[in-house]
């Protein structure tokens, strides 16, 4: 069985090596999660070996496997992904341990810092199924048996095999250097002068379950460059338009005027199209739990609007916006309200009457993110309100 734990651990390793493909076009950027997301839980047993400072000089031998150093031991973990390839945990580990044939109690706890290297090489992929994650740390140990605490460090690999979007497979192998008094128990000691015999060492195999806790995903960032371009041509085109109208209704008037005895001409009618790219909704983006506009250039579009409507004398309403897979429907609703009510506030300034803004709010919704990333819902739309 102890050799059993680290062969599937290798094998393990060289089969998702060789398994595991990525397709670039799933690759991208991810927008920042709330502090809620990404956490996840871990436990799980394993067979360590330990090498006490006390042994150098004994000519014992280093095979992990005897049962003089070697005991099965179990672990739990909390962490939480602050980005895709950099994360955070805290473990404790232990029950059982040897000293050169004698059994002890003791507890490790480490704080350990994880390194996706899949998703720092790779690119982060939702779909992918093994990840390998080296991880550092330090920490603190208690041989119970003794009383005695030692401070520690620690070095690993995790392998990850996702069995679901929740649940994954661990395999780890891990290595924890305390010091050198960690497992005095009265014996003679030989530390050595330096190196791995100066210090207390184990060893370990381990396998394991993560399970995440809430949301375990990333939404890609949203492409607010496309949506600002897809705005700006739909301006460009209704003023292209209303400068067509212009010139047509001057035609008229120059013709009428050559003419004996006018008769009173109409201005012509404002298109079917020209009031369809008038009531065409212009963004206004927000981050996830504020209110202030998240990017000034998102304005440049509302000015134009707002110059368009002072102009023909038009009234402009402004909708808030929140997206309804972060907070409380209350939360969302106040949130709706306030971007409203932001963006109003810059119409004005633009020289927009106040008398001829209207705002609504919607609280949380899931509009774009049918086909888009749910944060394209964080926002503020401005139109034209044809009479």
């Amino acid at each position: 069985m102890r050799k059993l734990l680290l062969v599937l651990a290798f094998a393990g390793i060289s089969v998702a090596s060789m398994a595991q493909t990525e397709d670039p076009t799933e690759k991208h950027s991810v927008a920042t999660n709330s502090f809620w997301s990404n956490w996840f839980i871990q436990g799980g047993v394993q067979w360590t070996a330990f090498y006490p400072s006390e042994e150098h000089g004994l000519d014992k031998t280093k095979n992990p496997f005897k049962s003089f150093r070697s005991n099965p031991q179990a672990s739990i973990a909390i962490g939480k992904w602050f980005t895709p390839g950099l994360g955070l945990r805290v473990k404790a580990s232990g029950i059982w341990g040897k000293e050169l044939g004698n059994s002890f109690k003791y507890w490790n706890g480490q704080g350990q810092a994880l390194f996706n290297l899949s998703n720092m090489i790779y690119g982060y992929n939702p779909d992918r199924v093994w990840n390998l994650i080296p991880f550092v740390g330090g920490g603190i140990a208690r041989n119970c048996s003794t009383n005695l605490y030692s401070m520690g460090l620690s070095a690993g690999i995790l392998n990850q095999f996702y069995l679901s979007k929740k649940v994954a497979l661990n395999l780890e192998l891990g290595w924890n250097r305390l010091e050198n008094d960690f497992t005095v128990s009265g014996g003679p000691t030989n530390n050595g002068d330096r190196g791995w015999d100066s210090h207390a060492n184990y060893l370990y195999a381990e396998i394991g379950i993560t399970y995440n806790l809430g949301k375990a995903t990333w939404n890609k960032t949203p492409d607010v460059d496309a949506i600002k371009a897809l705005s700006q041509s739909q301006i460009d085109a209704l003023n292209a338009q209303l400068a067509d109208e212009k010139a047509e209704v001057e035609r008229l008037k120059n013709m009428l005027a050559n003419q004996p005895a006018p008769a009173p001409a109409p201005a012509p009618a404002i298109s079917e199209s020209i009031k369809e790219f008038i009531t065409t909704p212009v963004s206004v983006f927000f981050n996830i739990s504020k209110t202030n506009v998240a990017n000034p250039k998102d304005l440049v579009n509302v000015k134009a609007l707002a110059k368009l409507a002072k102009e023909n004398g038009y009234n402009i309403l402004v909708t808030g916006y929140a997206d309804s897979s972060t907070g409380t429907p209350a939360i969302n609703e106040k949130l709706s309200i306030n971007r409203a009510k932001v963006v109003a506030k810059e119409l004005v300034k633009m020289g927009v009457s106040a008398d001829k803004i209207s705002t609504a709010h919607k609280g949380g919704v899931n509009i774009l993110g049918v086909e888009s990333p749910v944060s394209f819902d964080r926002r503020a739309t401005v139109q034209i309100v044809a009479d």
